[in-house]
């Protein structure tokens, strides 16, 4: 095989097959005599194509996971060859590039070692395989790319072939009549083993997984469920207790699960202990939802009961609820110490999608670092007033004896916060309520040693910062009561104290019910699991009340009644309509949540005169006012406010007339037109119905053009 040198040299391949793999491809040697790499040059579009096909390799199915990427943006280079990428992505496969099959060591407080490795190892492990291919966009031609293929075989450091049937250490003797198991499905039965699922349902489902891959005959539902029944028991015997030694424990789990740790720092005199944990799941899930959108935090959660205190990183899935996307375990909450384990989640992040942006970061706690999180995120600051609202709350019942009082307390330290923007003198407005509710001396004496010293400051980052909505709050708080649900359960009170239980509970339990949710939601299976998931924010349960089901007090605005939807005999009211602070007489509500009730009265409220709006539409409209108002002279800084105020009206616009369109193509089609080139132009959304080809290839008889009806498959499928 001729080595070619430049890229114009090499024919330009399109195989007419909806998928094709390394084997319908002529490869070509490109490069140097001293070094050259094994290349083909396809259109960039079928590259998802060519994935699909690489996955479904008879001898060794697998998937291929981004293992590292890269980009630039067009113009950046003055000077290139015509190789240069314009994205660059390195793809694994996914049985590589670890090996977690070789054993391990001897325990820390042990004298011996126990004999723990698996023969048989299932082919869903890490097993050291080193195949793996470069995709590079070319900068000089983006419709087409540069496939580099390193190691097309599936061997590991040895030269073994090290997963598929042609394995013979991965299953044993029957390897050829073995159903491959992915992730996919493996984490799917496992995410139902842990939620406690029947036997019988999960492995119903894990049938139908296998069947993807493989026909279904006695055998394969044999081999099925003996599967299910085995990873069963070895969930159920499993412990979060690796040794006796806490420490040791977790430095265990470390070793063992390396790729789902994206920072560690053991205790020292110097340094505080810090653990941040991160699944590849939960990674995809934070570029996929994360980039131009809102990253959010519930911090500080479990100081007084778990031996660390557990902060964890949010995102807003396609429903807006709260997705957990890692967690950080440590006791030290200082400037440094945070800006270590942050650096090192946003790198990661973008060692995957160079281009990750956040536009925007959500806290829940006035004594967080604001100027570190604007550094790092290069965004602005929101906050959420559902901490505050639901401590309140909590304490006024609990501590109040009479619902008359505890609704009128709760008005007026809901007064006192909207006074922020009011002129009000919050000090004395905080004297008089204390005088006026001095017999109720429980609460007082709660308010006075947990708030008082520090509500300046919670309400000077009320007036600075924009205000989250309710619907983000009400993700937050369901997050927050799902979290502590599941560690707080009265037969785990014993081990509060161990690190090692609270990152067995996230990694399994609590990991495996947001995985389920999502999968169960975005592959319209396991309707039951899907339709807890969509009403468990009280945002989404209030938009299941009628209108109908609500009557306002339109004398007096004082109060609302809403007709409950499981017992139409029921009634319930809800004081201080329109406010963030008003006052639901369900269980929910008393138990100090955002109830579905307040959330569906504020609703309707928020489009009627004579109701106060709510604190988010007050804090945007300060900025918007901020951003309005004239500077003293007559300077660019008047300039400057009048675009940005535009800007954003034109922004918030375009957003308001998606999310109230019923048909895509009609925003697409009256959206303006962008230069995209000096030849062609064309709509923003609407893709070129042309294959740019290049002028220079040499063997355009291999060309295939396709039907425009072909059916594509995403990438995303094999996530």
């Amino acid at each position: 095989m001729a080595i070619v040198e430049s890229v114009g040299k090499i024919p330009l391949q399109d195989p007419p097959e909806e998928e094709f793999s390394a084997a319908d491809l002529t490869w070509t040697k490109f490069g140097t005599a001293e070094h050259h790499d094994v290349v083909a040059l396809i259109p960039y579009d079928r590259v998802d194509a060519f994935i699909i096909g690489e996955c479904s390799n008879v001898e060794c199915p697998t998937r291929f996971h981004i293992e590292r990427g890269r980009k630039r943006t067009i113009g950046s280079l003055k000077e290139y060859k015509d190789d240069e990428y314009l994205e660059y992505r390195l793809y694994w496969c996914s049985f590589g590039p670890e090996n977690y099959g070789e054993g391990g060591g001897i325990l820390p407080s042990r004298r011996y070692r126990l004999n723990t490795r698996n023969r048989a190892a299932r082919p869903q492990s890490m097993r050291g395989c080193t195949c793996h291919f470069v995709v590079k966009r070319l900068y000089a031609r983006p419709s087409l790319a540069l496939i580099i293929y390193n190691e097309r075989r599936h061997i590991n450091k040895s030269g073994f072939i090290c997963h598929g049937p042609l394995d013979r250490d991965a299953i044993g003797p029957g390897a050829k009549k073995i159903p491959y198991i992915g992730n996919e499905i493996q984490q799917q039965t496992m995410s139902m083993i842990y939620l406690g699922i029947p036997e019988e349902n999960i492995l119903e489902k894990h049938i139908e997984g296998i069947q993807r891959y493989c026909g279904s005959d006695a055998k394969v539902n044999s081999l099925a469920s003996q599967y299910v029944h085995k990873l069963g028991m070895i969930i159920k015997r499993s412990t979060h207790e690796l040794d006796l030694d806490d420490q040791a424990s977790i430095r265990m789990w470390i070793e063992r699960n390396r790729k789902s740790v994206f920072f560690h720092q053991d205790t020292s005199e110097s340094d505080p202990f810090i653990l941040g944990i991160q699944t590849e799941w939960q990674l995809q899930q934070m570029i996929r939802f994360g980039h131009r959108s809102v990253v959010a935090a519930d911090s500080t959660f479990g100081v007084k009961r778990l031996k660390y205190p557990l902060f964890t990183i949010l995102v807003f899935d396609s429903r807006q609820h709260a997705l957990p996307v890692a967690w950080v375990i440590t006791r030290s909450f200082a400037k440094p110490d945070v800006s270590k384990w942050l650096k090192a989640l946003i790198d990661r992040a973008r060692s995957v999608e160079p281009g990750w942006k956040v536009s925007g970061f959500l806290i829940d706690d006035a004594a967080a670092e604001i100027d570190l999180l604007r550094d790092i995120f290069c965004c602005p600051v929101l906050f959420s007033l559902w901490r505050v609202r639901r401590s309140w709350l909590r304490n006024i019942v609990k501590k109040c004896s009479t619902i008359e009082v505890q609704r009128e307390i709760f008005k007026r330290l809901g007064t006192i916060v909207y006074s922020i923007w009011g002129g009000i003198n919050t000090a004395s407005a905080l004297e008089q309520f204390m005088l006026d509710y001095v017999d109720q001396t429980a609460f007082m004496e709660y308010f006075k040693s947990s708030w008082l010293p520090k509500l300046e400051m919670w309400l000077s980052t009320m007036r600075n910062f924009q205000l989250a909505s309710q619907e983000a709050s009400g993700a937050l708080e369901a997050y927050h009561v799902k979290l502590k649900a599941k560690l707080f359960d009265d037969s785990h009170l014993g081990a509060l104290q161990r690190v090692d239980w609270l990152v067995h509970k996230l990694t399994t339990e609590l990991h495996s019910s947001y995985w389920l949710d999502r999968y169960a939601d975005e592959s319209d299976s396991f309707q039951n699991v899907k339709e807890k998931y969509i009403l468990s924010t009280s945002w989404h349960r209030a938009l299941q009340i009628p209108d109908y089901a609500v009557t306002l007090d339109d004398r007096d605005h004082l109060f609302a009644k809403v007709v409950s939807q499981k017992d139409i005999s029921l009634t319930h009211l809800v004081w201080n309509p329109g406010s963030e602070f008003a006052f639901c007489d369900c269980s929910w509500s008393k138990q100090g949540n955002l109830c579905k009730h307040v959330i569906k009265v504020n609703m309707i409220c928020e489009n009627l005169k004579g109701y106060q709006p709510s604190m988010s539409f007050r804090s945007f409209e300060e900025v918007l006012m901020d951003l309005w108002r004239k500077p003293v002279d007559d300077s660019f800084a008047l300039d400057l406010s009048l675009a940005c105020t535009h800007q954003m009206l034109d922004q918030i616009q375009k957003l308001v007339e998606l999310n109230n369109s019923t048909d895509i193509g009609t925003v697409v089609n009256n959206m303006p037109l962008k230069w995209v080139s000096k030849k062609s132009r064309t709509c923003i959304g609407k893709p070129s119905s042309s294959l740019a080809l290049s002028h220079g290839s040499s063997n355009t008889k291999s060309v295939v053009v396709h039907k425009k009806n072909r059916k594509r498959k995403r990438l995303s499928r094999l996530r």
